[in-house]
């Protein structure tokens, strides 16, 4: 990733938590707890794309040994401050051996990674065989996409939005067609299939009725419509 995201996420890094841990983005990062922390449970593992590990901080409760890559210096900084084993890299050169966790996972850091083979390709060598590499895309056929399209970019600090960042929104079966041979797709699940915007998880009834159907359509035919699509690969000798 280029120095131009680094800043981008530095920038972002200050006021990253403000709206984390409660409503629609509480929901979120519950949502994907509940998928992947079966993979997680006891193993060894990798976040990609850590940020100021949220996440990681979860996983670390359940893992064996939880460790955590970003490429901004800030996020890295925040997630340090938790006590968390982190480290600077990009998810396209890990500095990490072949084989060297049981599961490799990353949430919603893929979509703006322009070389995705690449990211998919690295996350899959550093994964041991029988292991799980649990991956996070932007879905275009959903209603989150839909909403991003009428909003337009939205400002994530002073003087930069999202628009200063490169996003790419991939068709679920994207991801399967780039990974590596040794990537085999057991498991596809959508996130945030119903919610139209987040501002709807501030509406109290609004946020109980959404909170209750997005957990029951993670793994419903609806799936395929997820503003997020959730790709569970098991790593395989070939």
């Amino acid at each position: 990733m280029s120095k131009t995201s680094q800043r981008y996420y530095d920038d972002f890094s200050a006021g990253y938590e403000r709206e984390r841990g409660r409503g629609y983005h509480g929901l979120i990062d519950d949502l994907e707890m509940e998928i992947v922390a079966p993979y997680a449970e006891g193993a060894d593992v990798l976040e990609l794309g850590c940020g100021t590990g949220l996440i990681l901080q979860r996983l670390a409760a359940v893992a064996r040994r939880a460790h955590g890559v970003d490429l901004s210096p800030g996020m890295i900084a925040k997630a340090r401050d938790r006590g968390l084993d982190v480290s600077l890299a990009s998810v396209t050169q890990l500095p990490f051996p072949n084989a060297s966790f049981d599961l490799v996972c990353s949430f919603k850091v893929l979509a703006h990674v322009p070389d995705l083979p690449a990211a998919l390709a690295e996350a899959a060598r550093v994964t041991r065989e029988g292991g799980h590499v649990v991956v996070e895309l932007y879905n275009p056929l959903s209603l989150r996409y839909l909403a991003k399209r009428v909003a337009g970019p939205q400002p994530i600090a002073d003087g930069k939005t999202e628009a200063d960042v490169y996003t790419r929104w991939d068709l679920p079966w994207v991801g399967p067609r780039v990974a590596p041979p040794s990537l085999e797709l057991v498991d596809v699940r959508g996130v945030r299939v119903l919610t139209p915007a987040a501002f709807v998880h501030r509406i109290p009834i609004l946020r109980e009725a959404l909170a209750l159907a997005e957990r029951k359509l993670v793994a419903s035919p609806l799936r395929w419509f997820g503003g997020f699509s959730v790709l569970i690969f098991r790593k395989s000798a070939g």
